[in-house]
């Protein structure tokens, strides 16, 4: 199951710069389509907000990558350990 973990790391890091690429690629398709200001505004918001949680998509993959999560707590007894 660790190792499988893993592998999602790796995807995981992949997939955030593509869907920030795609993400992009679709907001200018979309705003040369329809150049109006509210176009502009929407897939701005759209941007500004996907583009941080793509990057923790991807340092979260990073960690599983890295084995963070090999040995997850079983109670909230070792959490605070």
């Amino acid at each position: 199951m660790n190792q499988f973990k893993r592998y999602l790391g790796v995807l995981w890091m992949a997939m955030a710069p593509i869907a920030i690429f795609y993400l992009i690629k679709t907001a200018a398709s979309q705003i040369a389509a329809h150049p109006v200001i509210d176009t502009k505004i929407q897939w701005g918001v759209f941007v500004i907000i996907f583009i941080p949680i793509a990057v923790g998509l991807a340092i979260f993959g990073y960690y599983a990558l890295k084995g963070e999560y090999d040995h997850l707590p079983e109670s909230s007894d070792e959490i605070t350990d």
